[in-house]
């Protein structure tokens, strides 16, 4: 296959996606995948690859493509390809929950030297769709010519989300502060919201709620403007959880109860319409965190049918969202298997867990398991 067939191809599998015949789509790249010889085309469909499987929730998938993306890139010998196909390792691992992987990879894009993504570019809306599918206007409109600036500034965010996981919430706001620089010059709202979602998010892990809550409400009124609804949901869980850290629990179930509703809201949207932008599992797994925090708060005020209802409902997402256990890499719901989920909301097997015999969570290491939790 060549380079123009390649390209028609991967076109193709672009329009199937966009009308949200996922499957379809897959199935085209993966072909363009095994018979182009065009190296140029095969990095853009593995983009095209990387980004569909990350948007359906199959982060192992995603990883395994990226990887053969930047094997390409080397191949190419391009400093514009490597710097793409660095963040999408980078996201990958994040799914992942590998944080020091994630840190690792983004410093390595903010390493590489100056890139001509811009001019390789020229304009055309078909190349422009290729690297970011589903916002690839969006992305234009911010930045331009300025391509490597924003995988820079992505790069910066993404460090700065595993670095507060991590626990390292110095360098996070360090690198959230760097990102947020670069989304204010380019007047990148979306990335402004993340970033003061990340703000709040820090701000909570130090403790610090005076300064979370208004960081929160930014993040949402941007959100609110921008359409994300899917970040309102995460801006709402993190009021939620600053609401518990004040024991305000009415409180919190009230913002889970507005996050939950945005949740089933955006999965409607999904199995109704065809709109590539809108994130398939991404719902489920929100609503996975917010069944858990639930499940928390009803478990200590005793409330045994509403803690019923929040346990089967989180089951009832994990099976829909096909996760699999971090421990043994099994799919989560296959079997007839108890799970635990622990407070950072990390899903396994129990017995896993037990058999582990650690006093923290396996991925994000978190001191999060409590004694007789497990």
């Amino acid at each position: 296959m060549g380079q123009d067939q390649t390209k028609q191809q991967i076109a193709k599998g672009l329009q199937l996606y966009q009308s949200n015949q996922t499957e379809k789509a897959l199935q085209v790249w993966t072909k363009v995948l095994e018979k182009s010889s065009d190296l140029v085309g095969r990095f853009r469909v593995l983009g095209c690859l990387v980004t569909a499987h990350s948007e359906m929730g199959r982060y192992k998938e995603m990883l395994k493509f990226a990887v053969v993306q930047i094997d390409t890139a080397r191949e190419l010998e391009d400093a514009d390809f490597l710097l793409e196909s660095y963040l999408n390792l980078a996201r990958s691992n994040e799914k992942l929950c590998e944080f020091h992987k994630t840190i690792s990879y983004c410093k390595t894009c903010l390493g590489l030297p100056g890139t001509r993504a811009a001019t390789q570019l020229g304009g055309q809306d078909y190349e422009k769709a290729l690297f970011f599918p589903c916002k690839a206007a969006e992305l234009v409109n911010d930045y331009g010519k300025g391509w490597s600036l924003k995988y820079r500034a992505m790069s910066q965010y993404h460090m700065a989300v595993a670095y507060r996981l991590l626990g390292h919430l110095g360098s996070a706001m360090e690198c959230c502060e760097e990102s947020m620089k670069i989304a204010l010059q380019h007047g990148d709202r979306p990335l402004q919201a993340l970033c003061l979602l990340c703000f709040a998010d820090i701000h909570r892990s130090r403790g610090d709620l005076e300064t979370a809550f208004p960081r929160y409400d930014s993040a949402m009124s941007i959100m609110t403007e921008i359409g994300n609804r899917l970040g309102q949901v995460q801006v709402l869980l993190g009021v939620a959880k600053c609401w518990v850290a004040r024991k305000a629990l009415d409180k919190a179930l009230d913002a889970i109860e507005r996050a939950q509703d945005l949740a089933e809201e955006v999965g409607n949207k999904v199995r109704t319409e065809s709109v590539c932008w809108v994130w398939s599992q991404e719902p489920k797994l929100g609503q996975l965190k917010l069944h858990c925090l639930s499940e928390s708060i009803y478990r200590s005020r005793g409330l045994q049918r509403e803690l019923r209802a929040h346990v089967v409902r989180f089951h009832e997402c994990v099976e829909e969202t096909e996760l699999y256990c971090g421990l043994c890499g099994e799919s989560i719901g296959e079997k007839n298997s108890r799970l635990q989920a622990l407070p950072c909301s990390h899903i396994f097997h129990l017995r896993c867990l037990q058999n582990n015999g650690t006093r923290s969570c396996p991925n994000c290491h978190r001191s999060s398991m409590k004694p007789g939790f497990v």
